[in-house]
């Protein structure tokens, strides 16, 4: 499955982390986050593999009701579904954080959810996914 997020993400998995397996319970979900590194949380592995470059999350069970992932800023919500994945960048091309990946774990309302994530870093990418000024470079 690492290769097949690689293929999908168009990066080197070279720096990316192991997968992150996930189950919910009923009621389980995770607070609005993102998956950077803020400013004031860059020591957490900035120096060494860089920030958080990409997400990919596979939903490994169909959820009964509720456990859905929502994007508030930009008004998505992903409905799990056995077997079905997602990919979003959580930088910009110039190294900034992107504001619009901010996401929630919806609670599981019926039964339970697994998922998995894994999570591709800055170094190892500076060649397949370079450093621009402007987002339109």
């Amino acid at each position: 499955m690492s290769k097949k997020a690689s293929v999908i993400a168009n990066l080197s998995l070279e720096t990316a982390e192991q997968f992150q397996v996930l189950n919910y319970g009923i009621g389980g979900h995770y607070e609005t986050h993102y998956d950077f590194a803020t400013n004031r949380e860059l020591s957490a592995f900035e120096k060494a593999i860089g920030n958080r470059v990409a997400t990919f999350i596979c939903y490994l069970t169909d959820v009964a009701a509720g456990g859905g992932t929502v994007f508030p800023t930009i008004g998505l919500r992903l409905i799990p579904k056995k077997g079905s994945c997602a990919l979003w960048y959580n930088l910009l091309h110039s190294g900034e954080g992107d504001m619009r990946t901010n996401h929630a774990a919806c609670p599981v309302l019926t039964g339970f959810k697994w998922v998995c994530n894994k999570w591709f870093h800055e170094r190892g990418q500076e060649f397949i996914r370079p450093c621009k000024q402007l987002e339109s470079e």
